[in-house]
């Protein structure tokens, strides 16, 4: 029985080797087959970022990070070459190639017939600057990562929403730059702190020793990538909590005064005025909001006019003029509003001890302009 035993082993030990054997080899056919049936896949291949090689700059840096923080190309290399031959194997290739053709994910943007903006690639967004790499990527795949950065729905609605303010705050700038897109035509100084001055400076300089690049490109990642992820969290941790409390005191406008032109905030330091004119557009609000009520630091009430854009000082109406410059008792006299603090010389803002003060004053400043 020993001996039969003894037999069998090495018969059970060769045919298992024989069936590991070919089961490996199946597996190994099965990823050449897949492969070769679907070459854009490179199924059990690490797929490959392509970028150039030497001096790098903000916008191909950025890119490749955007990249690495989709699941399709979170664990792939990040190639940098000029070589066509190389490039060609990359399932993705960014600044270089001289191409743009997002079906085939090439994204270069220094070929002679390319006038890209993020407008003319999708006709609904605003933005008419020339797009950088960057830019294409964040064009294509910008929603995606920001909704891995967060952990949250591409379908969020505020996905839409931060995509759009950190493109027109963060991304565009770059895209400028790196096309040599001057922001204005008669600088005052220069601002040589930026991002993309200060991934400039991260390559080596002209006379080190060591040209080495590689290990600086990954440090301009880490740079670019920090900047990226803080942008996105703070529009989604302190810029659309905002957003939703304006929302909500749009609605709430006739509960504060039936003329639908005075909301009020909870809060005070609430960043209202860009949500404001965004939202009356999408609400599509037809009287303009006139004035807005909220706390000050003190506990005392507010009344601030709403200035006829984000970027001007002129108001849709003004505190009354001869209010403008009076404080304490004399502007409660003057006024016929008890608790009257002060109206500022401009007349954009006024202050009262109350809630019903303040709403006063913005009533009563309706009620004026009309006669």
């Amino acid at each position: 029985m020993q001996n039969y035993c003894r037999g069998l082993i090495p018969f059970i030990r060769s045919n298992f080797l024989l069936i590991k054997a070919d089961t490996l080899t199946k597996t190994a056919q099965s990823c050449r087959y897949l492969a070769m049936d679907n070459p854009a896949k490179k199924i059990c291949q690490p797929k490959k970022i392509g970028t150039h090689n030497g001096t790098f700059h903000c916008d191909e840096v950025l890119a490749c990070f955007m990249l690495k923080q989709l699941p399709q190309y979170k664990d792939a290399e990040i190639v940098r070459t000029r070589d066509k031959v190389i490039l060609d194997e990359c399932d993705i290739v960014v600044d270089v190639g001289g191409v743009y053709d997002p079906s085939k994910h090439r994204y270069d943007h220094h070929q002679r017939t390319f006038t890209s903006s993020m407008n003319t690639v999708r006709p609904k967004k605003p933005w008419a600057t020339k797009l950088s790499s960057a830019g294409l990527v964040y064009c294509h795949f910008g929603e995606d990562v920001i909704a891995e950065i967060l952990g949250i729905s591409k379908d969020d609605d505020k996905v839409s929403a931060l995509f759009d303010k950190v493109y027109e705050n963060f991304m565009e700038e770059i895209d400028a730059i790196d096309n040599g897109i001057s922001a204005c035509q008669d600088p005052k100084y220069i601002i040589s702190t930026g991002l993309s001055s200060r991934v400039k400076h991260l390559n080596p300089s002209w006379n080190s020793k060591d040209q080495d690049t590689e290990p600086r490109f990954q440090s301009a990642m880490e740079v670019t990538g920090s900047e990226f992820i803080d942008r996105i969290k703070y529009y989604n941790d302190c810029w659309w909590p905002a957003r939703e409390i304006v929302e909500e005191a749009l609605k709430n406008r006739f509960n504060v005064d039936p003329s639908g032109e005075v909301i009020e905030f909870t809060q005070g330091g609430c960043p209202w005025k860009e949500h404001l004119y965004a939202l009356e557009e999408t609400m599509k609000i037809e009287t303009p909001i006139k004035y807005a009520l909220y706390t000050d630091q003190n506990g005392k009430y507010r009344v601030q006019c709403v200035s006829v854009s984000s970027s001007s000082f002129d108001n849709r109406l003004s505190l009354p003029e001869k209010w403008r410059g009076v404080r304490d008792e004399e502007l409660s006299k003057l006024s016929g509003i008890p608790g009257c603090i002060f109206v500022h010389a401009s007349g954009f803002i006024g202050g009262n001890e109350t809630r019903d003060g303040a709403l006063t004053m913005a009533r009563k400043s309706l009620e004026l302009a009309t006669k």
